[in-house]
């Protein structure tokens, strides 16, 4: 049986250099090439999970179909690669030490002493070694975090382990780092990657590959030196120069040998052709878009847009597809008024409101709804967005002027969206959400159905809220209809405003299903009835 081989991506200096699109990236080349492969990250971090996490800490929690709420990367990871990832795509300082931990207190040890070498360290290899068990030849495994963290030692001293025991020929380490550029000098200072490189030599790993992040062209005197200095081969220096979009990072690390290094360092010399056809084809309609709209998102995180990563790349592949540059407007919920409505809506053309969670932020993004439904603009409500758009419709159309959510009104007279059932004895937060891929039966004859064009769905869950199913005739009489529902439940996954150009709102969250290839139905759909309102 041959050897799966293991790649680790690690990275100094600075967090947010982008190990994981340089992940990513690596995986989409190396699948383009035939290669059987999956990813995953460990991260440093005593969570369980994000879960419990505000984005602004740490960027959106992305969601598997298995329910596992994990890292935004895993997110990137499904992007690029068009692979469906898992819970054991993601591992956490939390659940390694849960783990370990629940052994112990079953008396797993037989009495011996629990430590970090070797009881965490093998516990944090058995999560590498879990996903062999999947047909794969490759497996890319990217550590959160800066070499030199004390979070992370645990990590590093386990892919060390690993390295050792699989054999340079089946492991590679791949260092991504910093060259800054001091425009005082118009040099680019080489001394942040040496230390870097010099942190992970003391953990006893010697990179075998270095990815240069930069924002100037890497001269061969300084790859030379970068070289020397830290015990790589000048052809095993990658420049990443930053570029345009996140998408155009596999092309450029192609181009500079990057993949067929990796392969030449694992004894993978019988390697397939290239095929990027079809995404150098979407990089064309990115680079050169017959359109530009603009674009909406509402929410509360609007500080750090990775807190909607996910929607804000969603709408990149949709416009990817349909050759229409989006420009993306981030509105602060809590900011609308009448006049932060009039001075920004005159340039927006389509209005996405975001999830959330909590009572901030909810009257803007209700004043923002009343407007685009009355004004027939096009619009898109995600988890939280479309129960505001209930909300709404509730107060404005229906006339009850008092209806609401029981998340931030529970003494509400009209409790149009109120706890689902099997949430109201849960204490934990962690983990205990209505999570994961759900099915959901679709209308015909809607715009959701014409999106789609299948009767049957499954999309991607994070909610403890509802639609209250009591309301619905009152509702879909004024013409607000039950689109997508729940075979197995009878949850209102959908609603739509028949008589607008687009107003939909779902409780599940299609971003998470959107990938650079295959681009999501919804968001090509709203996409498409914005360019074809521009026409008109």
């Amino acid at each position: 049986m041959p050897v799966i081989k293991h790649i680790f991506v690690t990275g100094g200096v600075t967090s947010s250099l982008g190990k994981g699109i340089i992940a990513a990236s690596l995986g989409r080349l190396l699948l383009s090439r035939g290669y059987r492969i999956t990813i995953q990250k460990l991260d440093p971090y005593i969570n369980i999970d994000p879960g419990t996490m505000n984005p602004i800490e740490h960027g959106e929690c992305f969601v598997t179909d298995d329910g596992a709420e994990t890292d935004l990367d895993l997110g990137h990871y499904e992007r690029f690669l068009d692979i469906t990832t898992t819970q054991a795509n993601n591992t956490t300082t939390g659940k390694v030490y849960h783990h370990v931990i629940t052994k112990e207190r079953r008396g797993d040890y037989l009495g011996k002493t629990v430590q970090v070498i070797p009881h965490i360290t093998d516990e944090i290899k058995q999560c590498i070694f879990d996903l062999e068990q999947q047909n794969l030849d490759i497996i890319i495994t990217e550590i959160g975090g800066c070499v030199g963290d004390i979070e992370s030692l645990p990590f590093i001293e386990a892919i060390r382990q690993v390295k050792w025991e699989y054999g340079e020929k089946n492991c590679l380490v791949i260092h991504l780092t910093l060259l800054p550029y001091l425009h005082s000098t118009q040099e680019i200072k080489t001394k942040p990657t040496q230390h870097s490189v010099k942190k992970l030599l003391e953990t006893g790993i010697q990179p075998d590959i270095l990815i240069c992040r930069t924002s100037h062209t890497i001269t061969p005197s300084i790859r030379q030196k970068i070289s020397l200095f830290c015990n790589v081969a000048k052809q095993d220096v990658i420049e990443a120069k930053d570029v345009d979009t996140i998408y155009a990072v596999p092309l450029s690390l192609h181009k500079e040998g990057f993949d067929l290094r990796v392969l030449e360092k694992l004894s993978l010399s019988k390697y397939k052709p290239l095929n990027m056809n079809k995404w150098d084809k979407l990089l064309q309609h990115y680079y050169h878009p017959s359109h530009t709209i603009h674009v909406g998102i509402v929410g509360k995180y609007t500080i750090l847009p990775d807190a909607y990563k996910s929607i804000t790349e969603a709408l990149c592949h949709a416009g990817m597809h349909l050759k229409c540059k989006i420009n993306i407007h981030f509105l602060d919920a809590e900011k609308i008024n009448k006049e932060y409505i009039d001075q920004h809506f005159p340039l927006l053309e389509g209005v996405i409101v975001a999830p959330g969670f909590g009572n901030r932020g909810i009257q803007g993004k209700i004043r923002i709804i009343k407007h685009v439904r009355e004004n027939h603009i096009p619009f898109l409500g995600i988890c939280l967005g479309m129960q505001c758009a209930v909300v709404e419709f509730a107060q404005n159309v229906l006339g009850w002027k008092n209806a609401s959510s029981t998340e931030y009104d529970p003494q509400t007279p009209y409790p149009v969206i109120d706890l689902m059932e099997k949430q109201k004895n849960i204490i934990h937060k962690g983990g205990s959400m209505r999570l994961g891929a759900h099915p959901c039966a679709l209308r015909k004859h809607t715009k959701t159905w014409q999106a789609y064009k299948k009767e049957n769905i499954k999309e991607r869950h994070r909610h403890r809220y509802e639609f209250n199913y009591k309301y619905l005739a009152q509702f879909e009489q004024k013409g607000m209809q039950a689109v997508g529902i729940n075979p197995e439940n009878k949850l209102i996954e959908i609603v739509e405003i028949f008589h607008h150009p687009f107003f939909i709102g779902t409780q599940f969250h299609p971003e998470y299903k959107s990938t650079v290839l295959n681009p999501h139905p919804l968001f090509i759909q709203f996409i498409h009835t914005i360019l074809l309102s521009c026409k008109n």
